[in-house]
């Protein structure tokens, strides 16, 4: 594991909250970009969430693991009762809560060198703030007491764990049976993260597969691009496997 962790960096604090909350033309000025990959953070749930599976019954849950600046958080309380977001990084469950109390932060996003453009992250249009409650956690070492859930949210998480394999041996538990199960990952295994002895062995999908089959059903599976802007003329794009589980009865 690295020494410093990279997502208290402003750097990664600044291009989080574009990532989740800048619009189209803040993050992609070019006519001939990938507009595809916009709004990651919302088509992880607008994409992968079944909303007729969820129960009609009162008290529907959602948890959000990695959560970051807390968007797809909010998307999912449009849908369920109560939400907990969830991320290791204390500077961003400070700023998602920012977000749920006060509607908005403002941020600086880069331009070029030193240039920079007064942005404003918004609480979305049509959230509900009272239904979201943000912690700081570890998705490997889960509180006990967190019960059970409708829906379990883990977008970009998987491969920046130092062992994901402890957070899919929670998901059985975390999973109420019929609720679904929803993984964004880009499988982008690096050392500096997670130990080489950790990494899936080939394919990252056949690797789920295997430790999730005997409790969960896939029901989706598609590719959802991503677009994260480090300034004006450079960009990461990036392609994650999305995938949708639905918990067996056991």
């Amino acid at each position: 594991m690295i020494e410093e962790n990279i997502y208290e960096t402003p750097k990664l604090h600044v291009e989080y909250l574009l990532f989740h909350y800048g619009s189209d033309e803040e993050v992609l000025p070019w006519e001939n970009g990938p507009k595809e990959a916009l709004g990651f953070a919302t088509r992880t749930v607008s994409e992968l969430l079944r909303p007729e599976l969820l129960p009609e019954t009162a008290g529907t849950r959602a948890l959000d693991l990695g959560c970051a600046v807390g968007r797809s958080s909010f998307e999912l309380s449009k849908v369920v009762e109560e939400v907990i977001g969830i991320d290791y990084s204390m500077s961003f469950i400070e700023t998602a809560e920012h977000i749920r109390q006060h509607g908005s932060v403002s941020y600086p996003r880069v331009d070029e060198g030193d240039s920079f453009t007064p942005c404003t992250a918004h609480r979305p249009e049509g959230s509900f703030s009272e239904r979201v409650k943000f912690e700081q956690g570890d998705a490997m070492l889960l509180r006990e007491d967190l019960g059970s859930f409708d829906v379990v949210h883990a977008a970009n998480l998987l491969c920046r764990l130092a062992d994901p394999q402890r957070l899919l041996q929670q998901l059985p538990a975390l999973v109420k049976p019929g609720g679904q199960l929803l993984l964004a990952t880009p499988c982008s295994w690096l050392e500096e993260f997670t130990p080489k002895d950790n990494w899936p062995v080939g394919s990252t999908f056949e690797w789920l597969k295997e430790r999730l089959l005997g409790h969960f059903e896939l029901d989706e599976q598609k590719d959802l691009p991503f677009l994260i802007r480090e300034h004006a003329r450079k960009y990461q794009w990036s392609v994650a496997l999305g995938t949708r589980w639905i918990r067996r009865s056991d």
